[in-house]
């Protein structure tokens, strides 16, 4: 059993130079932003004090934050991890636990923190189809603006060994596999996990761990939009302030999201997604291949692949298993060797 079953992701935080060139990213992105206590903040319209935090300093990925469901949770968290509780000295007050995961990024454990009233995202107008034709008389007509953040979604850490951080995570919060990925048969690369919540439907994934090349590190932190109107009115206007697309649009295979990815102005990227999956805790985990991941339904395809000489999926996940084959081979340890 896991130490706690935690209820969602709660924040995702950087360091960042220069404050008014991320800001001025944020609020082209959708966030409503705000700086206290020396940090900068942004936070979408579910209430929550906020979901994306830029300390000051040299640009890189700091902490994502998970949201336990009690004190009680994070009092059990704390005494199983030898570690602190203690007040959380930002936006919404509440406390914190503290840890650090296999491949040193700080986890930090939230709850207690004030909420206000959630800001209901726009409506989602009806549309015609050609089986039903709900909306007559009644043109569509839509501005440009900044997406409308609801909420942040998932975040996507680069591991070292995706084996032994899935264990760590799923020990301590109670994480469930929606889908395993595997480069080739048996040779897994990553997992995308939900949250437990019982017969309470969690997203397709909270937390993807993917032991891909290169150093450990944060791939994206993605935040749900109203819908499909919002999200390509947010891409318009992101395309007109002239910032840096990453991949988009287009439907993904696994969690099937709608998604659109940007970069800000330090190299983090950040995804824009709507109409994803939900399960229950009753819903099996799934095998997926290293193929799909980097496919899509619909859409524009993965930046690997947009290129005039695209290498061939199957190529590109022959050498990812050979990788994580020679990885593998080299963490046995030898016979005799002390555990």
């Amino acid at each position: 059993m896991p130490v706690i079953k935690v209820e969602d992701i709660a924040h995702v935080r950087f360091a960042a130079p220069d404050f008014a060139e991320m800001r001025s990213f944020l609020t082209d992105f959708g966030f409503e932003t705000f700086e206290e206590g020396g940090r900068l903040y942004g936070r979408g319209r579910d209430g929550r004090p906020f979901v994306h935090v830029t300390e000051p300093g040299e640009a890189r990925f700091l902490a994502v934050g998970l949201r336990a469901a009690s004190m009680e949770d994070l009092a059990k968290l704390a005494a199983a991890e030898s570690v602190p509780v203690e007040p959380l000295h930002e936006p919404g007050g509440g406390h914190v636990v503290r840890l650090v995961d296999p491949n040193g990024y700080q986890v930090e454990v939230v709850a207690g923190q004030e909420t206000h009233c959630a800001a209901l995202p726009p409506t989602d107008p009806p549309r015609n189809t050609a089986a039903d034709k709900p909306r007559k008389r009644a043109p569509v007509r839509l501005q440009s603006a900044p997406a409308h953040i609801q909420r942040i979604g998932h975040a996507v850490l680069r591991v070292k060994d995706f084996r032994a951080s899935e264990a760590w995570y799923k020990a301590r919060f109670g994480f469930l596999t929606s889908d395993e990925v595997e480069a080739a048969k048996d040779v897994p690369l990553g997992a995308f996990l939900r949250c437990d919540r019982g017969d309470i439907p969690s997203d397709h994934h909270t937390l993807f761990l993917a032991q891909l090349p290169g150093p450990p590190g944060l791939l994206h932190a993605a935040f749900e939009v109203a819908n499909l109107d919002d999200l390509m009115l947010g891409h318009q206007h992101l395309k007109a302030a002239g910032r840096k697309p990453a991949w988009g649009v287009g439907r993904h295979i696994m969690g099937s999201q709608i998604f659109d990815y940007w970069l800000d102005p330090f190299g983090n990227e950040l995804e824009h997604w709507t109409d994803g999956d939900l399960f229950t805790a009753d819903d099996p985990p799934n095998k997926q291949t290293m193929q799909a991941l980097l496919a899509v339904q619909w859409g524009a395809p993965h930046p690997m692949f947009a290129g005039r000489v695209a290498p061939p999926a199957g190529l590109v996940a022959f050498l990812m298993a050979l990788r994580l084959r020679v990885l593998r081979f080299f963490r046995r340890k030898p016979e005799g060797t002390p555990a």
